[in-house]
């Protein structure tokens, strides 16, 4: 080959040869992955040293940009490629016209995703512990992010349609003109929609959280909340799917948010122990006193005799567990419950069980006078079920 590499340097035109031109879109090429392999490489060294920072933001900052960056300047080299094509190109093709729009509308795109990343890691770091002192709530969180995410989207959309050469406010006009049809139409998504608002707003329940309802059948772990759909975990593992509208109509139990756990239980002795009552009440008070997991200093104490049972003097123990956790909830009560039959044993009283006592009497047909007794005359006889 016998030309200048100086050749090299200055855009092609028609009369360009071709084996110029095409070194020139090879060395684009070329330029274009080492830029990019650079720009990796420099973010990977950005990281290390932004990963001793405890500021949150830039490393949301960097991750967002780490694929919208590579995307840029591969649309950067793309085009110019094009247009370098176009320069020597003696045909005139429509495709290489749209090449300034296309890059318009790329670049567009590319901003938008690095919105939506940078939100979304943000949104990341707000609920992590690692990271932030007092954590931001996940509902709370995924709502704010959810909001903005869709308005990048749609203000990017609207972006486009004017670039494309649609006029923005004719659209935003059908869009009030129609919006009341549609409102109507979908005006159970948009009950649903609002009941999802309320619920990020009021925080009457969280992800993580157990909930129920006295009024549906409704029962279980909250494992996501959208906007229109709620999605419960139920305790034998089945998803229950809630419109968020029906959170605005109904009575709703957070046992999550509890802080104790009740202990209420009744216990019946025999007729017989009655004397010994008072002593077995007195030393079963001292040991839920004394019981390390029973918050018995804030909360309400009850220890007392109660009723006559049909075949038991009943008394009764009323209070709360310092845990909430269900299954720690049974081994304390578990002790407490035996605690209390090992206090009723010490005391020589004995736990009662359903009796009746049946009097049995025949018609004694012999003189009284005589002080005879019928022979067939039977003692009253107790009978246990």
């Amino acid at each position: 080959m016998n030309w200048d590499w100086s050749q090299l340097l200055n855009w092609p035109t028609l009369e360009t040869p071709s084996d110029i031109w095409l070194t020139q879109l090879f060395l684009l090429v070329v330029c274009t992955v080492a830029v990019n392999f650079t720009m990796m490489r420099a973010i990977d060294v950005a990281e290390r040293l932004i990963s001793k920072t405890d500021t949150l933001w830039d490393d949301a900052l960097l991750e967002a940009a780490r694929i919208p960056l590579r995307l840029v300047f591969w649309v950067i080299g793309l085009s110019v490629c094009v247009e370098l094509l176009q320069a020597v190109s003696d045909d005139e093709n429509m495709i290489f016209d749209l090449v300034p729009q296309a890059r318009r509308i790329g670049f567009i795109v590319i901003i938008a995703m690095f919105l939506n990343r940078f939100i979304s890691y943000t949104e990341k770091n707000l609920i992590d512990p690692s990271r932030m002192r007092k954590p931001m709530d996940h509902s709370t969180a995924a709502a704010i992010a959810k909001l903005l995410r869709v308005s990048v989207i749609i203000t990017a959309l609207l972006i486009i349609l004017q670039t494309l050469g649609y006029s923005i406010s004719g659209v935003l006009a059908f869009g009030g003109i129609g919006g009341m049809a549609v409102a109507f139409a979908a005006k159970d998504l948009l009950a649903n929609f609002f009941g999802g608002m309320m619920v990020y707003l009021d925080k009457p329940f969280r992800v993580g959280d157990w909930v129920r309802s006295p009024d549906r059948s409704i029962e279980g772990t909250v494992e996501n909340i959208g906007w229109r759909l709620t999605r419960i975990r139920t305790f034998d593992q089945r998803p229950l799917y809630i419109p968020n509208a029906m959170f605005t109509s109904i009575v709703l139990e957070n046992p999550s948010r509890m802080f104790n756990r009740r202990i209420n239980e009744k216990i019946g002795i025999r007729y017989d122990d009655w004397q010994k009552m008072p002593a077995i009440v007195e030393a079963v008070k001292v040991m839920l006193v004394a019981h390390e997991e029973l918050e018995t200093e804030q909360k309400t104490l009850i220890v007392n005799f109660d009723s006559y049972g049909a075949s038991h003097l009943e008394f009764f123990i009323y209070t709360f567990t310092k845990t909430t956790d269900w299954v720690r909830y049974h081994q304390v009560k578990q002790d407490v419950l035996m605690k209390i039959m090992a206090i009723v044993d010490e005391h020589g009283a004995e736990f009662a069980f359903p009796t009746r006592t049946l009097h049995l009497v025949s018609n004694n047909n012999d003189d009284p006078s005589t002080g005879l007794e019928d022979d067939n005359v039977e003692e009253p006889q107790h009978v246990h079920r």
